[in-house]
Order: structure tokens, then sequence, then C-alpha cells
């Protein structure tokens, strides 16, 4: 069965030097391509909503991007005005630094914290775990922490880390996480061929910045 790949894309762009130029580039192509959301820096949050106004794509921004060692205070406010701006879903980098010194009432804190402000606003948040950078007990760890709080996606990576999505990661979060939290893999998805077997594995969103050519690629194999 073929896979309406561009229903899987949050079509990213997340460098520091992104401009309003690359903001409209980024909208036109969800647009043409129907992606389901677009992943971009908070900075452009307004502008961005009003390019999307009367479609149903979605706008996410990042929070604590991309080490997420600010503080929860920090990520808080990030929150509230990335919300008044108009963005739909947040896709915050947990405290690495509180994990890796074993601090995880911390992180359980952080989480409740965020994530009772994002839902109560009717918003969606996805928690960047950066996968590459955790051992196996530490990333099924933060699958049972974070089961607790009903977020609304696990998602692998930032991009700014060493590795970013990889089968593996995904395959243990889909067998630690309930049903009704998704995944989102993210950050070396260049091609069809690995977004497909990140699918397979068990994610349902992928933030790409090269979408188009995936979008092109899955067309392609159609033909085959």
């Amino acid at each position: 069965m073929a896979i309406n790949i561009a229903s899987y894309i949050d079509h990213t762009t997340l460098k520091p030097a992104t401009t309003i130029a690359d903001i409209k580039k980024v909208c036109e192509e969800a647009i043409a391509e129907n992606f389901v959301a677009i992943c971009i820096p908070p900075y452009f949050v307004t502008e961005a909503k009003a390019l999307l106004n009367g479609t149903d794509i979605k706008v996410a921004t990042v929070i604590g991007f991309p080490f997420g060692y600010s503080t929860t205070l920090s990520k808080f406010c990030e929150i509230k005005e990335a919300i008044q701006n108009g963005a739909d879903e947040l896709d915050m980098v947990h405290n690495l630094a509180a994990l890796k010194s074993g601090k995880w009432g911390y992180l359980g804190n952080e989480i409740k914290t965020c994530t009772e402000t994002i839902h109560s606003s009717g918003k969606k948040i996805k928690v960047i775990v950066e996968s590459g950078s955790l051992t196996d007990e530490e990333l099924i760890k933060c699958c049972e922490l974070y089961s607790k709080y009903d977020i609304d996606f696990m998602k692998t990576s930032t991009g700014f880390s060493e590795t970013g999505a990889t089968v593996h990661a995904v395959e243990i979060m889909r067998s630690h996480l309930p049903n009704h939290i998704a995944i989102k893999a993210s950050a070396g998805i260049r091609n069809f061929e690995f977004a497909k077997k990140l699918i397979d594995a068990g994610a349902t969103r992928l933030g790409c910045s090269a979408s188009i050519q995936i979008v092109k690629e899955s067309k392609e194999a159609e033909l085959i």
C-alpha cells in the first residue's frame, strides 16, 4: 500500500540564521504538498500563522531549543508567548543536563508544569528527549516518566546532537509508550527509504528539512 508521506511530515527549518524568506518558502511548500505541519523558530510564529491562514496546516515551534538546559520557568515563559503568538504544537527539549545528573524529580516537575500549560490552551506538546545522547535504559526510563503526564508526542532529536533519529530508538519508544502517545522521528531524515523505515518502526510524525525530496522519492517509488 502506498504511503501518503506528506501526511507524516513536519516541514522544518530551524537553522540559526533562518530568515523570513525561508519561512515564506516553507509555508508555500507546506501548502503545495499538504504537509501536516511546519516547525519553525519561535521568532517567526506570528508571520507563519498569517501565511498559513485558511489552511489546516499546523504551526509547530520549539521550546528550550536546542539544548534543553534552560530552567522550567524559562520554558514556561517561552510556551506562553508561543501560544499567544499562535503556535499549535510545542516541541520542547527536556532538560538533558538534569537527566544526566540523575534529577528525575526535576524532569517530572518540568513536564507537569509545561504539559498542563500547553493542554489548558488546547495545544499539543512534543517532548524532545535527544535519544542519540541516551542509553537504552535512559530512553526507556524517559518513556516510563513521560507516559505518566499524558504528553502528545515523544520526539527523538533536535538535529543539533551527534546522532539524529534511528530506527532503534523509535522501536524502543514504541515498545515502552502507551498507544495514545505518538512518536515523532526527527533529524537526519534525508530520503524516503529511511523515512519509511521510521514509519514502519512506529513513527507517526517525521521532522524533515528534506521534505520535498522525500515526497518526490515516494512518488517515484509508487511507479516502480
